[in-house]
């Protein structure tokens, strides 16, 4: 009889799998990626086979039986990716395998199960019944009536006419019409937003940069390619070119972009290529249009897969090639356990596939700069020079007007004048980020974490970004009844608001994460903002990341140098994308753009760098700092976070941690901490950061760790969570 090794799909850590199972001949084809009832001591679990093996350690009458194996699975090869990524980023097995399995697999086993719907068409006898000579109500009539004309009708269809289900039946019944039950995939909406334009003629720089990656398609040398081109130079239709290949090669395709909002820009442009074999796969689906999407990609339908980091697990079969557009964004890390960076599981991924790996962007990070092989774009694809990049000094006496400088404003009122669209950006929400009492001095903060409260003027609220908490906005200090209260600084609701007065007439729309909210919200922001004539778009980074429309002649952003204040050697380098992302957006059409950004460090290095369009200089000489420093790509960092109801405990846990992860590390690691961060949802916060010049051992000192302080009474109530390359 086989064994089937089982991972249990629970959470805890100190579990230690897999657990051997018989497998009797009645449960049909169980292999590995089976997703199999169990028994667990008195419960009844789900449980993946992770392997099977022909003996096991104990005597077969010692070992229970699956209860039942479920239609949910994943393939070998994903089952592989899932325990790789469960291992590499300190999670558990269940987490890791949580990632490959079909959507909605949850405690039950069962997603949502396809979507059927109800048909009819007309028989002989209903045809001769519509002529004459069968009594007819005036409902059936109508029902037969409808058929006649146009053959076979969904169900819904006839309701228009007044024809319900039960009608349907009693027609059926009398042998008039056939009712069909099809099963119907529930596809998402695609909607064209932004630049469309009929497939162009590659350029020069393009086509060597297709030639590379086919070449890697084919077998060759050179499986992974970083496509550095600066906004506008046509990466897009580099992968499209790329993914034609693949298809003509019989294989698939998965192309991932940073954020939601991006995904069904990117997917228009696939599917208007490539039609039907275009799958869209996001968190934001409905849960039947996850399921079915994942389906039609599993069996082949679908040959394209396009979504944000999750869709690195796409069940694709024969995969020739993964695109990671945008590849510097900070999205692609996921921050929840298992913390795991898409772009290395799409190069493992690749890796076992045999599949060639491109990573796109105007602003590449230092370690894909350094580790991999590039292909450049230089140019804009139209020829079109790139937008000059004006640097507004903020600083007293500059010019600054509240949030916008003088010159800021002359520029949108030109826009207003000449006619054209404007893109202003602003990295913080709300209408501002802090709220104290003149009088008294008091500041509002919120009483779960160790944060200022943001002012929300629209529902005149103060709302905490970290956990959720919000309150009403007061009208006076609780503390000494003092009515001035002073609001400090700006979000982007603020903004909004601002220019809406210095453009008026022209439409102000705002694109953040409150806006975005509802379901959809989103696109249809950004398909108001294409289709209007001319207007404003205000928003977070959200609206400087990878849009293309042509008509916009204007870029804004304001406190630019805001990311350079964070305490992360990474604030140069985010900097610097920020900015020229943003300046990438203007001057895509025919009479060209500017670009304005707002600042009070006009010197910073990653100012100046992004206002030349220099990506090479900057990242040399960030790299160069970076060499000094000891930091990524020159070592391996990790953060290992403990959290805890008091403080004394978390302090305490995390001493403990330190003296455990001390004695594992081999030398040449470098232990930080245990350091205070801020409390967060109530809980208190201690953090330990390890600087590695070899990742795997020093990912296996705090492996071993973790798991063993799992374990610990303890540290009952203390969370543990470990971070591989944190961002």
């Amino acid at each position: 009889m086989a064994i089937a090794k089982v991972e249990p799909l629970l959470t805890t850590r100190a579990l230690r799998g897999p657990f051997d199972y018989r497998l009797p001949a009645s449960l049909g084809d169980v292999g590995v990626g089976s997703v199999l009832r169990i028994p667990f001591g008195r419960q009844r679990i789900l449980g993946v086979v992770v392997d099977v093996a022909e003996t096991s350690d104990l005597p077969p009458e010692r070992l229970a039986e699956p209860l039942e194996a479920l239609e949910a699975g994943a393939t070998p090869e994903m089952v592989r990716l899932g325990l790789w990524v469960a291992h590499e980023y300190c999670s558990t097995p269940a987490r890791g395998l949580e990632l490959v399995l079909p959507p909605g697999t949850g405690r039950s086993g069962r997603g949502p199960g396809p979507r059927f719907e109800l048909s009819a068409s007309l028989t002989p006898p209903g045809r001769e019944a519509l002529a004459g000579g069968v009594r007819l109500g005036p409902v059936q009539r109508a029902g037969l009536e409808a058929l006649s004309g146009d053959g076979e009708l969904a169900a819904a269809e006839l309701q228009q006419v007044g024809v319900d289900t039960r009608a349907l039946r009693r027609l059926e019944a009398r042998g008039f019409i056939e009712l069909h039950r099809t099963e119907r995939a529930r596809r998402p909406a695609i909607v064209d937003v932004g630049a469309r334009s009929p497939r162009p003629e590659l350029t020069w720089d393009q086509k060597v940069a297709l030639v590379r990656i086919v070449t890697g398609m084919d077998g060759h040398d050179g499986r992974e390619l970083l496509l550095h081109g600066v906004t506008g130079s046509g990466k897009t239709e580099v992968y499209l070119a790329a993914a034609q290949a693949a298809l003509e090669r019989a294989r698939g395709a998965i192309v991932l972009v940073p954020e939601i909002a991006l995904a069904p820009q990117t997917v228009s442009r696939f599917a208007a290529r490539f039609g039907d074999r275009v799958a869209l796969l996001h968190s934001r689906l409905t849960a039947g249009e996850r399921r079915d999407e994942w389906e039609r990609l599993r069996s082949g339908e679908a040959r394209v897969c396009v979504g944000p980091r999750s869709a690195v697990f796409a069940p694709m079969r024969d995969l020739g090639l993964i695109i990671v557009d945008e590849e510097h964004d900070s999205s692609y890390k996921q921050e929840g356990d298992p913390r795991y960076d898409a772009r290395e599981v799409a190069a493992r991924r690749a890796e076992q596939a045999g599949a060639v790996l491109v990573c796109g962007s105007a602003t590449p990070r230092p370690e894909s700069w350094e580790r991999m092989p590039r292909s450049d774009l230089p140019e804009r694809a139209d020829g079109a020079p790139l937008p000059p990049v004006e640097v507004l000094d903020m600083r007293i006496g500059s010019g600054r007007e509240g949030p916008l400088h003088r010159r800021t404003i002359e520029a949108l009122t030109e826009v207003r004048a000449t006619g054209g669209k404007a893109i202003v950006m602003l990295n913080r929400r709300g209408w501002s980020p802090h709220l104290d009492c003149r009088a008294c001095g008091r500041a509002w903060g919120c009483p779960e974490c160790d944060v200022s409260l943001v002012v929300h003027r629209r529902d005149e609220r103060l709302r905490c970004h970290h956990c959720g908490y919000a309150e009403p906005l007061p009208s006076s200090c609780p503390d000494c009844g003092s009515v001035t209260l002073a609001r400090h600084g700006a979000g982007t609701e603020r903004v909004a608001e601002l220019l809406a007065e210095a453009v008026d007439p022209l439409p102000v729309f705002r694109l953040d994460s409150d806006s975005a909210a509802p379901a959809g919200a989103h696109l249809e922001i950004l398909r108001r903002f294409d289709t209007s004539d001319q207007g404003v778009l205000v928003g977070t980074q959200m609206v400087g990341k990878g849009h293309d429309f042509p008509d916009v002649v204007l870029s804004v952003i304001l406190d630019a140098d805001a990311t350079l204040r964070f305490p992360d050697f990474r604030s140069e380098e985010r900097t610097f994308a920020l900015v020229a992302q943003l300046a990438g957006r203007s001057g895509r059409g025919q009479r060209g753009g500017r670009v304005l950004v707002q600042t009070l460090a006009p010197q910073a290095p990653a100012i100046r760098h992004a206002a030349a369009h220099d990506a090479e200089g900057f990242l040399t000489s960030e790299l160069e700092r970076r060499r000094i420093l000891g930091y990524p790509p020159f070592s391996h960092l990790m953060r290992l976070e403990l959290t805890a109801p008091e403080a004394d405990l978390a302090e305490a846990a995390a001493q403990l941690a330190h003296d455990r992860v001390q004695g594992r590390l081999p030398a040449g690691v470098a232990l930080l901490g245990p350091a205070p961060r801020f409390r967060l949802r109530g809980r208190h916060r201690r953090q330990l950061l390890l600087k590695a010049p070899e990742r795997d051992p020093a990912v296996a000192a705090v492996r071993e760790t973790v798991d063993d302080l799992a374990g610990s009474r303890t540290l009952r109530g203390v969370a543990i969570s470990v971070d591989v390359d944190p961002q």
